[in-house]
């Protein structure tokens, strides 16, 4: 079966795809509907969604994760609004883990905020601490995983 596999893949008559193996992810986000969304796709993955500033220290404090999303305003309070309210927005998180080198270091961390302004502070913050993280507005945010992590 090999050899007929190989002249098939040679002739190009196959397909060749590799499968990768199931990643851990972590999303902060109070939109149920992207919950939905990156619950469709990382569909095979093991996915924790957290709402709240409090669930995200707790999940990621006691989990490994492969990647790890962060949306800046988890209120809709915040949304369009010109306040500071550090604790309750992902920034908050951006922080807690640049003060934890110990926490989730292999992580790729990106920022899917509506809110630019508060997406660069939040990458700042973990860049300086060492962190890989970069600011995928959402509608690129598809693209993004395809190319980093192709099932």
């Amino acid at each position: 079966m090999g050899i007929l596999r190989g002249l098939l893949n040679r002739l190009g008559l196959t397909s060749v795809e590799a499968t990768r193996s199931p990643i851990r992810v972590f999303l902060l986000d109070d939109d149920k509907r992207r919950h939905e969304w990156f619950t469709k796709r990382f569909a095979g993955d093991d996915l924790d969604i957290a709402e709240t500033v409090a669930e995200a220290r707790e999940y990621l404090s006691g989990n490994h994760y492969d990647a790890i999303f962060l949306d800046h305003d988890l209120l809709p309070e915040h949304y369009n609004s010109e306040t500071n309210d550090d604790e309750n927005t992902g920034y908050a998180i951006a922080l807690w883990l640049a003060s934890r080198p110990d926490l989730q270091r292999a992580s790729t961390i990106m920022v899917h905020t509506r809110n630019a302004d508060g997406a660069m502070r939040m990458v700042e913050e973990l860049r300086s601490a060492g962190r890989q993280a970069e600011y995928v507005p959402f509608p690129l945010l598809a693209q993004k995983i395809k190319n980093y992590w192709h099932r």
